[in-house]
């Protein structure tokens, strides 16, 4: 039995990891969409890095783009087994994947008009949404904590990430000549103290453990400044600075996190009197698809919604439709917040709204989870004092925030104590996913110290025999 690493090796995005059994059968786990690497993006998501007619099943992990953003791709070429995922990652998917088609479909016109005048080759899109269509056919539900059996010989059980809502630790028992191997991919694990969702599940005993590593050696500020800050920063630019407070939020987790946040703020009676808009249709509807999930919420926000029946709805929040609605906000002259996707601020409506005001001292683009260091956001965050944005550079003259404490991924210690219930003994192997490399050398050797005997950082396309 061996195993590929074909996205998510020493980066954080691109999760793709497949396992070939001695009878040649093959496990895709994620198929997931690099985003944030500069030029290399399109290239790297236009090669998957192996045959997807050979591949035989997929299990996902969670609905998020860099986990999911190549599956109607993986289809097209000619993957015809089941893909296997919890109830609600079913349905995020089929949302994201056909905002990701639009987005898609909307960038490239925009960058081909000037390479169209530049005399370039023009772009053409990953997939459309007729192709997502057709991939969604291919899903099948599996609930949490229930053994399924998708291969003769090949079980599969789902325990709660904590990272969104759906998200899930994916492990499977592979019996092979009567000898059971027994494998974790951990997808992306969550926080023991997120204001919205479950905490992280315990899971079974593994031989092999395949864990994300993004805040690997971070520790997070606690989740409780987290109000604080955020009317900090509306108050220091709008009310203050009388400008435009830019908050680039993935449309499935950050955006309802900073929802609920400012709805708290709202009940306390604290939130200025300045409009706040969430542009991104994908936004509203994936909030309104995940109220239908009030089980995987954890007892708190339970607990305000014996009172309030919608904790991510306040006066003053207005949702964004249509393209000519999201252009007008560039000619507002009053102060207002703008949330928007993505979250990395490479695509989306967001870039827009970055290149229309990051030339303006009164304005902020506030940064509010994890940014690969080659994407807009990174770069922001790093200090560039120049940006290229749609093939032109703009001065930022914006000042550039960041909310450490906003993170759907744990830190070392929710790592730690994510995998504290293995027995450190009986696991032959740990991988190291989903993570910059300097960051997984330094969690590593966290790691050895807490007994795992081989820790492993595989690097993009590498093959490791497990047995």
């Amino acid at each position: 039995m061996k195993i590929a690493f074909h996205g998510a090796a020493r980066t954080v995005t691109g999760s793709k990891h497949l396992i070939t059994l001695k009878s040649g059968i093959k496990i895709l786990l994620d198929c997931g969409m690099f985003q944030g690497m500069g030029k290399e993006t399109d290239a790297m998501n236009r090669n998957l890095g192996f045959d997807a007619s050979e591949v035989d099943v997929m299990i996902l992990s969670h609905a998020h783009i860099d986990h999911t953003g190549l599956i109607p791709k993986l289809v097209n070429e000619g993957f015809k087994g089941k893909i296997y995922c919890t109830p609600a990652t079913k349905e995020l998917t089929a949302i994201l994947l056909e905002d990701s088609a639009e987005i898609q479909r909307s960038d490239t016109k925009f960058i081909n008009k000037r390479r169209l005048k530049q005399g370039l080759p023009l772009y053409e899109p990953l997939y459309s949404v007729d192709d997502v269509t057709k991939a969604m056919t291919a899903f099948e539900t599996v609930d949490y904590d229930h053994w399924k059996t998708v291969l003769p010989g090949i079980e599969v059980q789902f325990t709660d990430a904590g990272h969104i809502i759906g998200s899930a630790a994916v492990s499977l028992q592979i019996t092979e000549n009567n000898e059971v191997t027994r494998i974790c991919f951990s997808g992306d694990v969550g926080r023991y103290r997120d204001e919205i969702l479950r905490s992280p599940a315990v899971f079974p005993q593994v031989d092999y453990l395949l864990l994300e590593s993004t805040y690997g050696n971070k520790l997070h500020d606690e989740v409780y400044s987290t109000p604080d800050n955020l009317l900090k920063w509306i108050q220091h630019t709008c009310s203050v600075k009388k400008g435009k407070l830019i908050i680039p939020a993935f449309s499935v987790g950050r955006t309802q996190e900073l929802l609920y946040e400012l709805n708290q703020l709202s009940l306390e009676k604290k939130l200025p009197k300045v409009p706040i808009y969430v542009d991104s249709p994908l936004s509203r509807e994936a909030t309104q698809m995940i109220k239908n999930y009030p089980q995987y919420f954890n007892s708190r926000i339970r607990k305000v919604m014996e009172s309030d029946e919608d904790p991510f709805d306040f006066e003053g929040l207005n949702y964004i439709k249509t393209v000519d609605e999201s252009k007008n906000l560039n000619y507002l002259e009053q102060p207002c917040v703008i949330i928007s996707a993505s979250g990395m601020a490479d695509a989306g409506r967001v870039k827009h709204h970055i290149m229309n005001n990051i030339s303006g001292a009164q304005n902020t683009i506030l940064m509010v989870g994890y940014c690969e260091p080659r994407s807009l956001g990174g770069r922001l965050v790093n200090g560039d004092k120049v940006v290229r944005i749609f093939g032109e550079e703009f001065d930022v003259t914006a000042e550039i925030g960041s909310l450490k404490s906003m993170s759907a991924h744990g830190d070392y210690e929710d790592l730690c104590q994510f995998i504290s219930c293995q027995d450190v003994t009986q696991i032959k192997i740990l991988f190291l996913v989903h993570g910059e490399y300097d960051v997984q050398q330094d969690f590593s050797k966290r790691l050895e110290r807490k007994g795992f005997k081989d820790v492993e950082i595989p690097d993009l396309h590498e093959e490791k025999i497990l047995i």
